[in-house]
């Protein structure tokens, strides 16, 4: 605030200055104390709440917007303080849903954008942010990778530094804990670097613990969205940093910790996160207000689920001086609710603004236009044949001893050990047995490097699948039964400038079209999200046993995800951050 807006509020809370905005009658959730204050109201000038208590009329004149809030609850807005906006569609597109309900903070990971369009993409994008009904900050990636022709390409120290000096960047995005531990160089020194700008380091800890875990800490993270199970919580808890429990689109954590509420313990340093929010979710039922619903259905009491949405992230992020809460000083982000139990949001407002009445939007988002340039990270210019996904070895052998990536879970990996038969000197799939081909091919860093090996545990029997939405590098990701439809599926997300496509027999099913950065659009949410059911559906049909099959496919490429993964160099052990060998001929001990 400059000084003439700090005057304003002085004046408007003193009465010499009438409100532009004021809520009267209503139940005030004071999350610093805890308290329900009744017949509580406040007073907005501008951005932001000038007073608040049970004198409120002082500040009204003739031309102050009045709501009166009687036998509401009146709450601050709610913050998604770890988020994945960039999946599928653009800001303005995610707003058109996610800011009905209540929320009015969004920190977004950037590591979508990152790797594709690089430090210029991170710029375009976060200009797509600013002038937003609602606020959106962002943190940078540490864009840490598997990838050898990705590594290279990451933008350096002092570009890192640029980004961090940005009033809308907060810190640095989830680091892992493996390479922290391990004394990771490069990582370090960005670590540094955020710390010098007195901002965050989000965490990443899945897997971590006991000596492992607090080295991790020592580091200097200050949070973690990976604990699944009530004492992995506590174990963090108990270590001083937040732990942000996560029901999106990548887990939903919170019915397996909700019975931390009968420990009775301090809850400050838990927060509600999205992790990313499906299209689904947000087109039929909403983002912040969904979560928060949840929270107080399965138990947990009303008011510190509601602190867990909004003054503990705020304090998480070091935003408390101007979000998380309602106090003079404070932007005015406020959400009336029917009560405690009933998260449906009949106003929103943010900025000072009415933004939602009902699920009715009052203020539209902002569209941004993308360069031509964000449209152009595919730079695959090779048409792909079958015979680009063929395993050959010599032809004088029957069989080898491989190592296959088996799909254990909808996210987890781990390795297998198989010997398979040699045709002519070839590999064959065999989907009877669940044994596919799954491809990378880099087309950005090092245009058609190509990795294949072999997969199980997508069960599909014919067919492939491609995605330009590779995690943490600049691959194409391909898993199918038959050469010719990876073929035909990687090409196509090619011609698309990047997306998803489904493919059998020759034959286009799905595709869903992601030209910005290969990792969103900018068209209608409601066509995105019936392509990407579409996608699923067509997947589905095939064999595969996933809810969410195109994350399963994209996340193969991760090095957040134990513990067996892939990329154009080959396959990589999580858990000795190594590369290892496709073919051995001996046994293991």
């Amino acid at each position: 605030m400059n000084l003439q807006e700090r005057t304003a509020l002085i004046r408007t809370a003193s009465g010499s200055e009438k409100a532009d905005l004021a809520i009267v009658n209503g139940i005030l959730l004071n999350v610093y104390t805890g308290e329900l204050l009744e017949g509580y109201g406040l007073a907005v000038k501008g951005e932001r709440i000038a007073y608040v208590g049970k004198n409120v009329r002082q500040t009204v004149g003739p031309g102050t917007e009045i709501i009166d809030a009687a036998g509401k609850i009146i709450v601050p807005g709610f913050i998604d303080s770890h988020a994945h906006m960039l999946f599928y569609c653009s800001v303005s597109e995610f707003l058109r849903y996610g800011m009905r309900g209540g929320t009015t903070t969004i920190v977004t990971e950037l590591m979508e954008i990152a790797f594709p369009l690089g430090y210029q993409g991170i710029i375009e994008y976060m200009e797509s942010c600013q002038d937003q009904p609602v606020k959106i900050f962002g943190v940078v990636p540490s864009m840490f990778t598997f990838s050898s022709g990705t590594r290279a390409k990451m933008f350096n120290k002092e570009k890192f530094r640029e980004l961090l000096q940005r009033d809308d960047i907060l810190g640095m995005g989830e680091t892992f804990w493996l390479p922290v531990v391990e004394e990771d160089r490069r990582l370090l020194e960005l670590m540094e670097e955020t710390f010098k700008e007195g901002k965050i380091v989000a965490g990443h800890s899945a897997g971590a613990k006991g000596n492992k875990l607090a080295a991790y800490i020592a580091g200097g993270v200050s949070s973690c969205h990976e604990p699944t199970t009530m004492d992995e919580v506590i174990e963090r808890l108990r270590l001083g940093i937040y732990v942000l429990a996560r029901e999106g689109e990548t887990r939903q954590d919170l019915a397996a910790i909700a019975e931390i509420k009968e420990k009775k313990l301090d809850l400050r340093h838990l927060a509600l996160v999205s992790d990313g929010v499906t299209l689904k979710q947000l087109v039929e039922k909403g983002h912040m207000e969904v979560i928060l619903q949840k929270a107080v259905d399965l138990g947990f009491d009303p008011v510190s689920a509601i602190q867990m949405a909004t003054i503990n992230p705020a304090r998480y992020l070091k935003l408390d001086d101007r979000v998380g809460g309602i106090a003079p000083g404070k932007y005015a982000d406020i959400v009336i609710l029917p009560d405690l139990y009933n998260i449906n949001a009949e106003y929103v407002i943010s900025n000072g603004r009415v933004i939602a009445c009902r699920g009715e939007l009052l203020v539209q988002p902002r569209k941004h236009a993308f360069p031509a340039w964000t449209r152009q990270a595919i730079r695959l210019t090779k048409k792909f044949a079958p015979d680009d996904f063929m395993l050959r070895v010599s032809a004088d052998i029957n069989s080898v001893k491989v190592r296959v990536i088996d799909q254990v879970a909808e996210l987890v990996t781990q390795e297998s050990r198989l010997i398979v038969p040699v045709s002519a000197g070839i590999i064959k799939v065999d989907p009877a047995r669940d044994l596919l081909k799954v491809s990378c091919i880099d087309f950005q860093a090092n245009p058609g490097k190509q990795f294949t090996g072999l997969i199980k545990g997508f069960k599909i029997k014919r067919g492939a699948l491609a995605s330009s939405m590779a995690w943490d590098l600049t691959n194409i990701v391909a898993v199918g039964a038959d050469e010719g439809d990876l073929a035909l599926a990687v090409n196509r997300v090619v011609e698309l400038h990047g997306g998803a496509v489904v493919c059998a027999d020759g034959s286009i099913l799905a595709e869903l079209p992601l030209p910005v950065g290969g990792f969103s659009s900018d068209q209608p949410i409601e066509d995105l999200l019936q392509k990407l059911e579409k996608f699923q559906q067509a997947a589905a049909d095939l064999g595969s046993p996933f809810e969410n099959t195109h994350l399963t496919l994209m996340t193969l490429t991760t090095p957040a995800i134990p513990f067996f993964r892939i990329c154009e160099d080959g396959l990589f052990d999580v858990r000795t951050n190594s590369r290892v060998e496709f073919i051995f001929f001996r046994d293991y001990p």
